[in-house]
């Protein structure tokens, strides 16, 4: 049975993350390691609210490696109201025998060491992900990449408007990408990592793309 971090920040798990550096701004991306994530919440107030599910997809030499995807549906302590229920369909009886967070965390954890870290709209995940890896005596490694920044970059040809509603099915249709069981963190991962991927791909065509050219664009 894995041993919960918020209890033993000293696990082989958490030395570990503290011991991976994450890659020079100057790699190029195919040659970096990427953690795809989506999380689905009770809300979106990380300080009252809680993670209920996790997914991670790991992305290597610019593919995806499905095979070595990640995900966890978690308890919390307070069960999600009815009107986030109609949005990820997770009621309190999917969620009664799951995992607590500090024992799911084991899992966050692993998934996240040593890979930059891409998310859609990634200030929720940034969030919710680091008010987690506080409680087990982590902090979260920079940089994040948020493919909702860099699509916007990419899609809306200086339309302020385009690029403040770029949704994660938009910007993959957009694309032409397939868009997997929205609203579900399994399915939003993948359609993630597939869009990151996508995005890298048509910036490269255009000028060489590193982690830090990517990070600088998540940030706008």
């Amino acid at each position: 049975m894995r041993l919960a971090l918020r209890s033993h920040p000293r696990t082989a798990t958490a030395a570990a993350y503290r011991r991976a550096r994450p890659p020079s701004p100057a790699t190029p991306w195919r040659r970096a390691r990427f953690s795809v994530v989506d999380l689905e919440t009770t809300g979106l107030d990380p300080r009252r609210d809680e993670i209920i599910s996790f997914a991670s997809i790991p992305v290597e030499g610019g593919r995806v490696v499905v095979g070595d995807a990640r995900a966890t549906i978690v308890r919390p302590t307070r069960m999600p109201a009815a009107a986030t229920i109609r949005i990820h369909g997770l009621r309190p009886a999917d969620l009664a025998s799951a995992p607590a967070l500090p024992d799911a965390l084991e899992l966050i954890v692993e998934s996240l060491t040593g890979r930059v870290l891409v998310a859609h709209s990634a200030w929720v995940e940034r969030a919710f992900l680091g008010a987690a890896l506080r409680r087990g005596g982590l902090r979260l490694v920079e940089p994040v990449l948020d493919t909702a920044c860099v699509a916007g970059h990419l899609l809306s040809a200086g339309d302020d408007e385009v690029q403040q509603s770029l949704e994660l099915s938009d910007a993959a249709r957009r694309l032409g990408l397939p868009v997997h069981r929205p609203h579900h963190a399994a399915g939003d991962a993948l359609t993630t990592a597939q869009l990151f991927i996508a995005l890298a791909a048509h910036l490269e065509r255009i000028e060489p793309q590193t982690i830090g050219s990517l990070a600088r664009l998540s940030q706008s």
